[in-house]
C-alpha cells in the first residue's frame, strides 16, 4: 500500500507531507483548489511527467517523494535484480529536480526513472479522468481476459509467446530460402569468391596481432638500432663502463688483502663488472634480433595488409572472418543440395507451426471459459453499478497466422437498452458508463489484481443519485482487499471514506498555495455538507450530511 506522499515545490503546493490509510482514502475540495497537481504529483514521482510542468518560475528545486510497503514477490525479485536494498518490505521512490537536473533513487540508490517507471506497474494502479477510455481498444480486452484467467493459463502464454517466435523465424528462413536457378547460381559463385579467398589466406587465430607488434618493431628498427649502439659503446667500448670499472676492480685487488673494507669494495666492484659484462652482450644479442632486412619488411607489410582486408570485409577480428567462412561453408552446403536443404526448412516450419497452434488451441480453450464466467460476473457487477438492462458479452474472432498472444482477438460488448443488440463498447458506452464498467472489471478482477493501491481520479465523472450510491457501495467492496485513492466531487461516494482529506486552496500575502489535511469526523460531516449545499449550508443540510454518513458506515459493517 502507499504510505505517504511526500511534496514540495509542485505548483501550488509549497511543502505537504499526506499519509495515507488503508481501505478507502476519498480526497474532496472546491474546483480548481490543486487536486490534479495532487496526481498529477504522484505520476511525476512514478516516472512519468515533468517537473517542468509543474515547478514555480521562482523555485530551483522541487521533491515528489512516495513511501509503499508491500510483499509482492514480483516487486521485491525486481529490486533484488537492481541491487537495491529493501528492509520490511518499505519502498521509498524519490524524484528530486534540482538546478534543471532531475535524480532518481529508490531506497536511497540512483536509478534510471525506467526502473520506477517499472517498479510502479508492481505497486500502483491509476485510473484518472481518461484512463478509462483505454476500454475502446479491442487489443486490451485479451489481456483483461488474460488476466481474469491468469492462475488457469499459468505458464502457458509465455511457452505461447516463445513458440510464435520460433515458427516466425523459421517461417522467414523458409521464405529468404526461396530462390530461383539464376539467383540460386548467383549466390553459390559469390559464396565461393569468397571462401576461396579466405581459405587461400591460411588465417592463423592471433596471426593479426603479432603482425601488428613485428611490424611495429621493424618499422621502428632503425631507431631502435641505434639507441641500443650507443648504450653498448659507452658499456663495452675501450674506456667505457665496462673498462672503467675493470681497472678500478684491478686497482683495489692490489691492496685489498691490507684492509677488511678494501676486500669487500673489491667484491662489489668485481660483482658491477660481471653485471656490465652481462648487459654488453645482451645489449649485442637484442642489436642483432631487430637487423630487418628491407624484403622481410616488405612481407610482413604485405602480409599485415592482406590481414585487414579481409577483417574489414569479413569480421573484426580474424576468429571472426574464421567463423564467418565456416558460416558461408554451411551455406554453400544447403545451395549446392538445394532441394534437401528446403525440404528441411519445410520441415522445420511445419514442425513449429504446429507446436504453436497447439499451445494457443489450448490457451483459446481456457479463454473460452473464462470468458463465460467474466461475462456473468461483470453482468451483475454492472447491475450492481445501476445498469438495470444490460447485457455484456465478450466476442471473440479467430487470427489466420496468430501472433505471441495465440490466436485470438477478443472484444467485448454491451447492451444497456431492452431490445438493442450488444455492441463494441466505442460505439455505445458514454464516458460516464465507461467509468462504471471500468470499475465493474476492477471489482470482478480484484481478487487476480496483485497491485495494492488504486487511484480513481474523478471516476464518478456523469453520475448522480442513486447510480452514485451504487458506484460508492462498488468502491467499498474493492476497498475491502485493495487500498483505493479516490478523488472525487459526489457526497455518496465521500461518504464511504476510511480516511477523508481535504484539498483547500489559499492566499496569504499575495500567495497562493494548496494544502492537504485529513479531516476529523466533525470536519467529515461539514465538507459532506458543503457538497451536499453547495454556497449555503443549512443544519437541515449538516443533519443530511450525518445521516449519509452513519448509512455509508452501516453499509460497510454489513
Amino acid at each position: 500500500m502507499l504510505v505517504s506522499l511526500h511534496v514540495k515545490n509542485m505548483a501550488l503546493i509549497r511543502e505537504e507531507e499526506i499519509l495515507f490509510g488503508p481501505g478507502l482514502n476519498i480526497l474532496t475540495g472546491e474546483t480548481g483548489a490543486g487536486k490534479s497537481i495532487l496526481i498529477g504529483s504522484i505520476s511525476l514521482a512514478l516516472g512519468t511527467g515533468s517537473f517542468k510542468d509543474y515547478i514555480p518560475e521562482d523555485a530551483d528545486y522541487a521533491l515528489v517523494e512516495l513511501l509503499f510497503e508491500t510483499q509482492d514477490p514480483a516487486a521485491l525479485e525486481r529490486l533484488e535484480q537492481a541491487q537495491i536494498p529493501v528492509t520490511d518490505g518499505e519502498v521509498l521512490i524519490t524524484r528530486k529536480y534540482q538546478n534543471g537536473r532531475t535524480i532518481n533513487r529508490i531506497n536511497g540508490e540512483s536509478v534510471p526513472a525506467g526502473l520506477i517507471r517499472e517498479l510502479a506497474g508492481h505497486l500502483i494502479d491509476i485510473h484518472g479522468q481518461h484512463q478509462h477510455q483505454s476500454l475502446l481498444y479491442p487489443k486490451n480486452h485479451l489481456r483483461l481476459l488474460d488476466r481474469f484467467a491468469a492462475e488457469k493459463l499459468g505458464d502457458l502464454p509465455r511457452q505461447c509467446a516463445q513458440a510464435y517466435k520460433e515458427f516466425s523465424q523459421a517461417q522467414k528462413e523458409l521464405q529468404e530460402a526461396q530462390l530461383d536457378a539464376s539467383e540460386r547460381a548467383k549466390q553459390i559463385d559469390l559464396i565461393e569468391y569468397e571462401l576461396n579467398e579466405i581459405d587461400s589466406a591460411g588465417l592463423r587465430p592471433g596471426e593479426d596481432e603479432e603482425l601488428e607488434q613485428l611490424y611495429n618493431r621493424m618499422s621502428h628498427s632503425q631507431k631502435i638500432a641505434q639507441a641500443i649502439a650507443e648504450a653498448s659503446g659507452l658499456i663495452s667500448s675501450d674506456d667505457g663502463a665496462g673498462d672503467r670499472v675493470s681497472r678500478a676492480a684491478r686497482a683495489v685487488s692490489a691492496v685489498s688483502d691490507l684492509d677488511e673494507q678494501l676486500e669487500q669494495l673489491q667484491q662489489g666492484l668485481a660483482q658491477i663488472e660481471d653485471l656490465l659484462s652481462e648487459l654488453g652482450r645482451s645489449l649485442a644479442d637484442c642489436e642483432e634480433s631487430f637487423a630487418f632486412d628491407e624484403q622481410e619488411c616488405y612481407e610482413t607489410e604485405r602480409r599485415l595488409d592482406l590481414v585487414n582486408h579481409l577483417k574489414s570485409k569479413y569480421g573484426r577480428t580474424i576468429e571472426e572472418v574464421l567463423a564467418y567462412g565456416q558460416a558461408q561453408q554451411e551455406k554453400l552446403d544447403q545451395l549446392t543440395d538445394y532441394e534437401a536443404y528446403i525440404e528441411r526448412l519445410k520441415k522445420q516450419e511445419a514442425k513449429s507451426r504446429e507446436a504453436f497452434r497447439k499451445l494457443a488451441l489450448e490457451i483459446r480453450g481456457i479463454r473460452r471459459e473464462h470468458a463465460k464466467v467474466l461475462e456473468q460476473q461483470i453482468t451483475q457487477a454492472l447491475v450492481d453499478l445501476n445498469f438495470l438492462d444490460v447485457r455484456f458479452g465478450i466476442e471473440f474472432t479467430e487470427l489466420k497466422e496468430g501472433n505471441a498472444s495465440g490466436m485470438d482477438g477478443a472484444e467485448m460488448r454491451i447492451s444497456t437498452n431492452p431490445g438493442m443488440p450488444m455492441r463494441p463498447l466505442q460505439d455505445t458506452a458514454s464516458g460516464g458508463e465507461l467509468s462504471r464498467i471500468m470499475l465493474a472489471l476492477k471489482s470482478v478482477m480484484a481478487d487476480q489484481d496483485a497491485i495494492g493501491t488504486l487511484i480513481f481520479d474523478e471516476i464518478d465523472t456523469g453520475i448522480s443519485g442513486r447510480t452514485a450510491q451504487k458506484v460508492s457501495e462498488k468502491m467499498a467492496v474493492i476497498a475491502a482487499s485493495h487500498q483505493i485513492l479516490c478523488i472525487t466531487h459526489l457526497a455518496q461516494i465521500a461518504a464511504m471514506a476510511d480516511t477523508h482529506f481535504e484539498i483547500e486552496k489559499a492566499t496569504r500575502d499575495g500567495h497562493t498555495t494548496t494544502r492537504i489535511r485529513q479531516l476529523s469526523e466533525e470536519e467529515i460531516i461539514e465538507e459532506l455538507a458543503r457538497i451536499l449545499g453547495g454556497v449555503s449550508v443549512t443544519q437541515t443540510v449538516r443533519e443530511s450530511a450525518q445521516e449519509m454518513k452513519r448509512l455509508a458506515d452501516e453499509i460497510k459493517r454489513r
